[in-house]
């Protein structure tokens, strides 16, 4: 029965982890993303800073890199494999995100404007962030232009739907 116990412990951890780990491998990181790289033991390669605008960033010995529209194993795998061979023999990189960039919710609310992203984000837990909405808000007619798709037009979005790191979201005001 103990067998079973720890058996069953175990496979809630395992499960746990792996489910910690496909979130955090799902999220697409972009421009005002600020990230850490940590690279174990090695100082002069751990860095934290704020992905510009072009999505690159200089990293020493690999040159500038394109890091926008890459999940973080991917770019720790990356980076990993361009320092291993001629500088590490088996790099141990972590990447991690300090702060997410702004997503953006403007209209009747009561306090419009950029807000952080986190994860799990509804439309409902961001217009809590913005101070709820206003008095003649048409709550039926809230829109959000996705900032993964740059051409695309703004669509209509419900109460329990989730909101992306760079979304702008637009609450109109009703006629009555």
């Amino acid at each position: 029965m103990q067998i079973l116990r720890i058996m069953a412990v175990t496979l809630l951890i395992t499960l746990g982890s792996v489910a910690t780990a496909q979130e955090s491998g799902s999220y697409v990181l972009g421009p005002g993303d600020r990230i850490a790289i940590t690279v174990f033991g090695q100082t002069d390669l751990s860095m934290e800073f704020t992905l510009s605008d072009a999505g690159t960033r200089n990293y020493p010995f690999l040159g500038e890199i394109v890091i926008a529209g890459m999940t973080l194993p991917r770019l720790e795998q990356r980076i990993a494999d361009g320092l291993r061979g001629d500088y590490l023999i088996n790099p141990d990189v972590s990447v991690s995100i300090t702060q997410y960039r702004l997503f953006f919710i403007n209209g009747e609310v009561n306090r419009p404007g950029g807000y952080p992203y986190q994860p799990g984000l509804t439309l409902e837990k961001a217009l809590a962030l913005a101070g709820g909405l206003g008095p003649r808000a048409a709550t039926d007619e809230i829109v959000v232009k996705r900032a993964s798709k740059a051409l695309s037009a703004a669509v209509a979005i419900e109460m329990s739907e989730a909101v992306h790191a760079g979304d702008v979201i637009d609450v109109p005001q009703s006629f009555f």
